[in-house]
């Protein structure tokens, strides 16, 4: 069988995105490339949304930006603005087009349905894959969307609904979230933080009909797209050894208090490519410590006050813009830290901090 300098184990948006910076950075003129990848055709089934607090390789695949959003809760709504961090939504057909396009230029790169059709003795190798089945007694973030259009202009396409917790809430977490893409066009999620043994909170379709219908006074639409989802908040228990480094949620890349990961996976992947020729030597990448810290906190008083989450997310979002961003994306200074912090109930938080 063929051998290869590097595996990369799952061809979705970690694999790809560092399938690509290896390639736009002149890494796969010398060496091989196999890309583990088992399905059958790639279609749109994401949309990947993020605060753009750095550049990226995907502006082309941005279906759009805004620089406008709201926090509702059943009595409030707060309005936030800011011109110099854009919220972004990407298509990931488009994501997936424009990367296999590229690679499909390079000889040395090549895709297989299973590690069974080559040989990985002397590969470094790189798993987005989590072999072990999940606990589901965990906390997820598990949602579903639906991009609706509308036969009128409807929706005011300059501002998104990042969090809108005025319905059902369950004794756990639940919020919708709208991004218009267009006046008569935009997606709609139902998103609940909570385990997934519970199966009264998955009745989705019934949630969004409902929502669309007495929340956003929309009656007549049909549905163009459709996504779902489940993704862990916690960290996942896989290890990196010296010939095999975990890559995109399997490498502890999702940001357990927001789900966010795209841009955490686009900074792993120029990490590894930084430094490739030593990456089995070099410190494992990470995005932040305290992050990590202040995140598990953060959902310890979720898990034991539920029902104080959507005042707790919405005074969160009382700070300056910048600020909330920032520290939602990771690149928050300790100021701004406190700043964050501030704004959270003491108490149940200095008794998670000891719990």
């Amino acid at each position: 069988m063929k051998e290869f300098n590097y595996v990369i184990i799952g061809g979705g948006c970690a694999g790809l995105s560092l399938a690509y910076e290896l390639e736009v950075n002149g890494k796969l003129k010398n060496k091989t490339l196999a890309i583990i990848e088992n399905r059958k055709e790639y279609k749109r089934d994401k949309t990947w949304s993020f605060w753009r607090v750095f550049d990226h390789n995907f502006e082309d695949c941005v279906i759009k930006s805004w620089n406008n959003f709201t926090i509702n809760t059943s009595d409030s709504s707060h309005e936030l603005k800011n011109e110099n961090f854009p919220y972004q939504s990407i298509n990931s057909e488009k994501f997936y087009k424009k990367i296999n396009l590229k690679l499909s230029t390079n000889p040395n790169v090549s895709f297989f349905k299973s590690l069974n059709e080559i040989s990985i003795d002397n590969s470094l190798i790189f798993n987005s894959v989590f072999k072990d089945s999940l606990d589901k007694s965990e906390l997820w973030q598990h949602f579903k969307g639906i991009e609706i259009e509308t036969s009128k202009n409807i929706f005011d396409d300059e501002i998104i609904n990042l969090m809108d917790f005025n319905c059902d809430q369950k004794n756990d977490v639940h919020f919708f979230y709208t991004l218009p893409f267009s006046k008569n066009k935009a997606l709609i999620e139902t998103t609940w933080i909570s385990d997934l043994e519970n199966q009264t909170l998955m009745d989705y379709d019934l949630q969004l009909e409902n929502y669309i219908k007495n929340n956003l006074g929309i009656r007549n639409y049909k549905i163009n797209f459709i996504e779902k989802g489940a993704i862990p908040l916690f960290y996942p228990s896989l290890k990196n050894s010296d010939k095999t480094i975990n890559i995109g949620s399997a490498g502890g890349m999702t940001r357990l208090s927001t789900g966010y990961t795209f841009l955490n996976i686009q900074e792993h992947s120029r990490y590894i490519v930084e430094n490739i020729n030593e990456i089995e030597k070099i410190k494992k990448y990470d995005f932040g410590k305290k992050y990590k810290f202040l995140d598990k906190v953060f959902l310890r008083v979720l898990e034991k006050y539920p029902d104080k989450m959507p005042k707790i997310f919405f005074n969160m979002f009382k700070t300056s813009s910048s600020t909330v961003i920032k520290f939602l994306s990771n690149k928050s200074n300790i100021f701004e830290d406190i700043g964050i912090i501030s704004k959270m109930p003491k108490l149940i938080f200095i008794k998670a901090l000891f719990n």
